[in-house]
């Protein structure tokens, strides 16, 4: 047989061997990367039209109103006269604060 046919068979079949981990990965993007951006985006834009008076619930579980809106953080009233300076990162929106 020739040898350079069988150089050219031995290429071709290294590269197939690396077909399934490109689709793997493909499929990963696909499914697993690209929505988790998409939500990460979608919470974020939520957060950034975040406005003092609207319920909020915290990381922690704790349930609020926004006072206050600073650059990095929201000042919360949790209770009567019991405000607490909470990370932008850690704030979620109920779903009644969209209902106003």
């Amino acid at each position: 047989m020739n040898p350079i046919l069988l150089q050219a068979a031995g290429a071709q079949s290294s590269w197939m061997s690396f077909l399934p981990i490109i689709a793997i990965v493909v499929v990963f993007y696909f499914f697993m990367i690209r929505p988790q951006q998409k939500r990460q985006k979608e919470v974020e834009q939520k957060r950034n039209a975040l406005k003092a008076g609207d319920r909020v619930v915290t990381s922690g579980g704790i349930y609020g109103t926004i006072k206050h809106v600073n650059e990095r953080d929201f000042v919360i009233e949790i209770a009567d006269n019991v405000r607490v300076s909470i990370d932008k990162n850690s704030v979620f929106a109920t779903e009644d604060s969209s209902k106003k």
